[in-house]
């Protein structure tokens, strides 16, 4: 048995660097027949997408809260401590409640083991959530988002209420596949037989996909632009608001303060959600309350102004597409003389790609990398920086610098008063920075 919180995080973290993430349900379905089935007392709303799901899960979470329901939140991955990625009613889950549940759980996976093999973090944390949610919290939805992908995520051993894509685009191509339909099909393997769903995807090739997948399982589909629509009103720093447009009714001047516009799409397919899960379901969810949990979600690490001098951005844009979103947020809504970039990146991404949104618009590069098992070596990225550089004829200047804490001090020394410093690229990065900058601790960062 073990007898303290830190022993508990080391038996489910050791296992990250061999055993991170292990595609496929089997070991999961037999893991949760073992606990008794758990999950099958719990309304999921379970949420896929290469970009946005984080945000897209907060404004769900502040709603349902905002109208008085009791939530579970499953997020990945976190930012700052391991119990943050499982909350309830926004307070993350207690460290001897964790412990307590981890020495219910560890009898279980290690007999597994012994069968199955070496059972993954992802698949020990998600079990976890599930005994916490089920057996302790007892919360009225679980907003529930996937890890990687979707058909062989092991979150998507749970039947949802509804399903919800936010979008597909470029992201861990070695694993999800090269092509955006491919990708789409591992985003659509979430959808379940008479379960709605709602999308903000809009790639031809993606649409295309999940169309036929939500057909052939008789799920009714919602898709942005179609069954729902927003439209833009206003949009400055710490505060937006659209009208949005739905199939059942319209909501106007919805207010949020995510900043970006991509924030607006995360924000109407959350309101698209809990639209249909009103004609389903019937939620009871007041004008008033809608209104006010749109307002105050929050979710860190996306856009996200630290006060103080000089000014620090961090934003966990890690692939094309978030990359292109940040580029469009850095233009329309914040000023600044010069803009500093320090850049840290793990392997399986598209660096040339990502760069190619980025480099126009930067005064100052600093390329860096994150402490993590898969991180890229900061001299690789800086070189394909140049390359790009070349290629493309920026005049960008790209620095390297290996060790991340120097790399943000070097950021800092560069920046004038009137600068803007981001800090992006891998969420590992952000993670470790952030309590950094914040707190002068390290994180528990992993998935």
């Amino acid at each position: 048995m073990l007898t303290t919180y830190e022993e508990a995080l080391t038996w489910i973290t050791r296992k990250m660097p061999q055993h991170g993430m292990k595609p496929g349900l089997e070991r999961m379905n037999v893991l949760l027949e073992r606990l008794g089935r758990p999950d099958r007392r719990l309304k999921f709303i379970h949420v896929a997408g290469t970009n946005g799901k984080g945000s897209t899960c907060a404004f769900l979470d502040s709603v349902l809260r905002a109208a008085g329901y009791d939530v579970g939140m499953f997020t990945s991955p976190f930012i700052e401590k391991y119990t943050s990625r499982i909350q309830y009613n926004g307070e993350s889950l207690p460290e001897d409640t964790m412990l307590g549940l981890v020495n219910r759980l560890l009898p279980v996976a290690e007999e597994m083991e012994r069968e199955y093999g070496p059972l993954s973090m992802f698949e020990l944390t998600t079990a976890l959530a599930i005994l916490y949610f089920a057996t302790v919290a007892y919360p009225d939805y679980v907003v529930w988002e996937t890890g990687l992908g979707g058909r062989l995520d092991c979150t998507n051993a749970v039947v949802p209420v509804i399903t919800v894509i936010t979008n597909v685009g470029l992201d861990h191509t070695d694993v999800l596949g090269e092509t955006i339909a491919e990708i789409a099909a591992e985003k659509a393997g979430i959808i379940k037989s008479g379960v709605p769903v709602v999308t903000a995807a809009d790639a031809p090739e993606a649409l295309e996909v999940i169309r036929r997948t939500a057909s052939g399982k008789k799920a009714k589909l919602y898709t942005l632009n179609e069954e729902f629509h927003y439209r833009t009103k206003e949009m400055q720093a710490g505060q937006q608001s659209f009208d949005f447009e739905g199939l059942f009714r319209n909501v106007p001047n919805v207010e949020i303060t995510l900043n970006g516009q991509h924030q607006q799409t995360n924000a109407a397919v959350a309101l698209m959600t809990l639209e249909v899960l009103r004609q389903y379901y019937a939620l009871i969810v007041d004008d008033e309350d809608l209104y006010t949990g749109m307002k105050q979600a929050s979710w860190i690490g996306r856009l996200e102004l630290l006060d103080g001098t000089p000014r620090l951005l961090l934003d966990g844009a890690h692939n094309p597409d978030g990359a292109k979103s940040l580029v469009g947020a850095l233009q329309e809504i914040f000023t600044y003389e010069k803009l500093i970039f320090v850049l840290a990146m793990v392997r399986n991404k598209n660096h040339r790609e990502y760069l190619r949104h980025i480099l126009p618009i930067v005064d100052t590069l600093i390329v860096t990398e994150p402490e993590f098992f898969k991180a890229m070596p900061a001299a690789e990225l800086h070189e394909a920086a140049e390359a790009e550089k070349r290629k493309s004829g920026v005049q960008a200047m790209a620095a390297l610098e290996p060790d991340w804490k120097a790399a943000i001090e070097q950021a800092k020394r560069t920046a004038g008063p009137n600068d803007l410093i981001v800090l992006s690229g891998s969420l590992y990065f952000l993670s470790d920075a952030r309590s950094w900058l914040l707190n002068q601790t390290d994180s528990e960062k992993g998935w």
